[in-house]
């Protein structure tokens, strides 16, 4: 006989107090209900119930054995549960947030791939460079920029966010390239400006022989990336921009790449979500962001 269902059947027949209820609910008879409660008792060597001809009532192993029964018919059910819902095809709403230039750059264009593979699931994208508290927003996924602090979401490292120089042809054809970082306290700089945040007044970069951080200054500043590309693409002067928001421009050389030899600090980049709420669609998620955009992607 399957141990499990013996057991299923003792946990019935204590709970209700004969093998003809437990009988009913197995949809078995009365007489082999009583036949798995002997076989575990055989099995454990003592008597688990005590049979009167109304009721049957524990012993007292049969109640150590009827807890411990309860809890491995939990474990199993959940397990069996938990495997159900991880064949289960991606589907329902997926919300997730990221970082603006990154969101609008690389995942949003990502997610519409992740659409088309798994057409039952709906994604809610938010776009925000805010700290977002995952589980009190009701999200179920973010991109993180920068080092993590210590928390109970699962983190998954992803290439490293990084910033490069770069200037159009028409400004540089006026004002000349800069070929070291000091040369850049010549030029006319375009500044991010953080909402919380001073607006930075020097850069950093770094070579073999160092770092370099250098005073910059320039008339235009903004707090959106796509409003400095702009106008780096108009010639208005240098931008240290994320890589993913002015490669298109670098490939088709409306930007060129300045400071050959030198980087710019990179920062880490992670995809963290709560381990509780890993399901099909959150799974599918990460596996195909981790593809993407995780340290070893092409």
């Amino acid at each position: 006989m399957d141990r499990l269902t013996s057991m299923a059947v003792f946990v019935k027949t204590a709970d209700s107090g004969s093998f003809a209820a437990a009988a009913l609910a197995f949809g078995i008879s009365s007489q082999m209900a009583g036949k798995h409660v002997s076989t575990l008792e055989e099995r454990v060597g003592a008597r688990l119930l005590n049979r009167t001809t109304r009721r049957q009532n524990l012993t007292e192993i049969g109640q150590i054995f009827y807890e411990r029964c309860k809890a491995l018919l939990a474990d199993a059910e959940a397990a069996e549960s938990v495997a159900q819902e991880l064949s289960a095809s991606p589907r329902g709403r997926l919300r997730v947030t990221a970082p603006v230039t990154f969101g609008a750059c690389c995942l949003a264009p990502m997610i519409t791939r992740y659409l088309k593979a798994h057409p039952e699931v709906r994604v809610e994208l938010a776009l925000t460079d805010r700290f977002v508290d995952l589980i009190d927003e009701g999200y179920e996924a973010a991109i993180r920029l920068g080092s993590l602090s210590d928390s109970s979401l699962i983190a998954r490292p992803l290439m490293p966010y990084r910033l490069i120089a770069c200037a159009s042809p028409g400004y540089l054809a006026e004002r000349g390239e800069p070929h070291t970082p000091e040369a850049l306290t010549e030029h006319e700089c375009l500044s991010f400006v953080y909402t919380s945040l001073p607006v930075a007044t020097e850069w950093s970069f770094a070579d073999e022989q160092g770092e370099h951080a250098v005073p910059i200054s320039g008339r235009f500043q903004a707090n959106d990336v796509k409003a400095l590309l702009a106008a780096a693409l108009n010639g208005a002067g240098v931008i240290l921009a994320p890589e993913v928001a002015v490669k298109d421009e670098l490939a088709a050389g409306r930007l060129v790449r300045l400071l050959n030899g030198y980087e710019a600090p990179a920062r880490p980049m992670h995809l963290v979500f709560p381990a509780s709420r890993v399901t099909p669609k959150l799974r599918a998620f990460i596996d195909q962001v981790v593809a993407e955009f995780g340290p070893h992607a092409a």
